[in-house]
């Protein structure tokens, strides 16, 4: 289970990497594991500005539907478009083109009650 150290973790499996007052968000190779096969994402929340834990969007895989929960407060920026024909980006690489949503913090001092990767694989015991 693949935990990156520069990235912070929600308890709901969402991660964050902030690059200066953007951050790009998805979920975990935790969750998508938990998932199973990537099918779907949706994001309907591009240009809306949002509070920490709204809900952005939704992933679904054969199974069932998640909902996506943003880390921070902040505006959506942009979905990845890549996403729309290969879902299963986020199965194959959860931190890099599986990335859901780019979006501009509102807050940056919310980053500081996120969890480390340490907590993080506390959390999932890994």
């Amino acid at each position: 289970m693949s935990v990156p150290a520069n990235l912070k973790y929600t308890k709901e499996h969402e991660w964050i990497r902030v690059e200066g007052k953007e951050a790009f968000v998805g979920i975990t190779d935790f969750a998508q594991s938990e998932l199973g096969e990537i099918v779907f994402v949706e994001v309907e929340t591009i240009g809306e500005t949002l509070t920490e834990g709204a809900v952005f969007g939704t992933v679904e895989a054969v199974k069932t539907v998640s909902d996506l929960y943003l880390p921070v407060d902040g505006k959506i920026l942009e979905a990845n478009d890549g996403l729309t024909d290969t879902p299963e980006n986020v199965n194959d690489d959860p931190y890099g083109k599986g990335w859901m949503v780019k979006i501009e913090i509102s807050n940056p001092s919310q980053l500081d009650s996120l969890l480390s990767a340490v907590d993080y694989e506390a959390l999932i015991g890994a």
